[in-house]
């Protein structure tokens, strides 16, 4: 009865088991450390979101947003604007044609909603009629969280100090080129953001800024420090955690259409899970994915064919030595093996790529340490790998 139930319970994997749970897919990269808590080439490491790409702007038309983008302005009205001025109220900026435009004396206006880290799209347009130099030209600006200012300035053959071109982080470093296109003619910024993070009074990141002006970078990760100013050096310190976008009334009939934002990931000094992160965080994040794969594996248990649920258990123990979960896939490896040492030879033929993923995933965890040195699955599958000359 026992010798039935064995040769039962370890039945042929089907193909869609067989590449979920073969020592290739689970048992490949180098494991997790103590401050990365992914494995190499991961199979459990979060997939990326599926974004349908936008179009290109052309200086005639605004483009297409991609699918996950948010909205500030499609040139229809100011419905997610409020006047940036004490007490608020309406934005009182003109909108014709797919355009907002600044009106003198209105001030500045902004978004009714806060944001932190994001990837903006903004497209602005000087005057065609071209009055006034330096600063006096089609000047604006793109206040980040209200903070941080990336300059709009008519610089097509109109120089003004470095820190103030178009394109600079205003007063803080200067675009690397002038990729301006004529006056009246819609340019095009794609900015990412990355705001300043402080704990205790202490920086653990200084954000970032990199802007493409017309498809050229002008902004190469430039530090941040803190929020910019005029005539004022900047002084370092933290920023909120979401604040809003400000455009600037400069007293220039300056337009902007095509305003969208997508928000970013979380760093890891704000709890993300990528890149090198702290100690801690790492062993928290692993026991939270052990957890998730136990869990995972009580659902693939089959009695009747227990191998694709003795893997997953096994896989756990990539990420968190446990006990228990090691004595569980322990005891289930050894049945494992006793059952195929009982397989007639024409049925253990069958068995040849199931035996060397079970072997592959073995030889992973003693290779990494992660089983102890004495777990007796691993010689013993080498040897019937041996024996019927599978490594061949």
């Amino acid at each position: 009865m026992k010798m039935r139930f064995a040769l039962r319970t370890f039945s042929v994997i089907s193909p869609i088991l067989a590449m979920t749970f073969s020592a290739s897919a689970a048992f490949y990269g180098d494991p997790p450390d103590d401050h990365h808590p992914w494995a190499i080439h991961d199979m459990n490491r979060p997939k990326p979101n599926i974004v349908t790409p936008g179009s290109f702007s052309s200086p005639e038309a605004p483009g297409k947003p991609p699918s996950d983008a948010i909205i500030l302005f499609d040139g229809s009205d100011l419905s997610k604007w409020e006047s940036g001025k004490e007490g608020r109220g309406p934005a009182k900026w003109k909108v014709q044609d797919g355009f907002m435009e600044a009106i003198g004396g209105a001030g500045d206006i902004q978004t009714k909603d806060q944001f932190g880290d994001c990837q903006l799209h903004v497209e602005w347009a000087a005057p065609g009629k071209v009055e006034g130099s330096s600063q006096g030209r089609g000047n604006s600006g793109i206040f980040l969280m209200g903070m941080c200012e990336v300059q709009v300035l008519d610089n097509y053959d109109n120089p003004t100090y470095a820190d103030g071109y178009a394109g600079s982080v205003y007063g803080v470093n200067p675009p690397m080129a002038n990729a301006l296109r004529p006056p009246g003619t819609f340019q095009v910024y794609d900015i990412v953001f990355r705001r300043p993070v402080y704990k205790d009074g202490k920086v653990l990141d200084p954000g970032y800024v990199t802007v493409f002006m017309n498809g050229v970078l002008v902004q190469d990760h430039t530090p941040l420090e803190g929020g910019t100013g005029h005539m004022r050096r900047t002084k370092p310190g933290p920023f909120p955690e979401k604040g809003p976008l400000k455009f600037q009334d400069h007293g220039n009939p300056t337009r902007f259409r095509n305003v969208w934002y997508r928000p970013l990931a979380p760093r890891s000094v704000e709890g993300g899970t990528d890149g090198y992160i702290t100690a801690e965080a790492t062993l928290a994040k692993r026991k939270e994915i052990a957890a998730s794969i136990r869990a995972d594996a009580g659902k693939v248990a089959d009695p009747a064919n227990p191998v694709p649920g003795m893997l997953r258990l096994a896989e756990s123990l990539t990420y968190e030595k446990d006990a228990d979960t090691t004595q569980k896939v322990t005891e289930m490896a050894d049945k494992y093996v006793q059952a195929i040492k009982q397989l007639p030879p024409d049925k253990l033929k069958g068995k040849k790529d199931e035996v060397k993923s079970v072997f592959g995933a073995f030889d992973y965890l003693t290779r990494f340490g992660l089983v102890p040195g004495d777990f007796a699955a691993k010689p013993a599958l080498q040897a019937i790998i041996k024996e019927q000359r599978w490594d061949k």
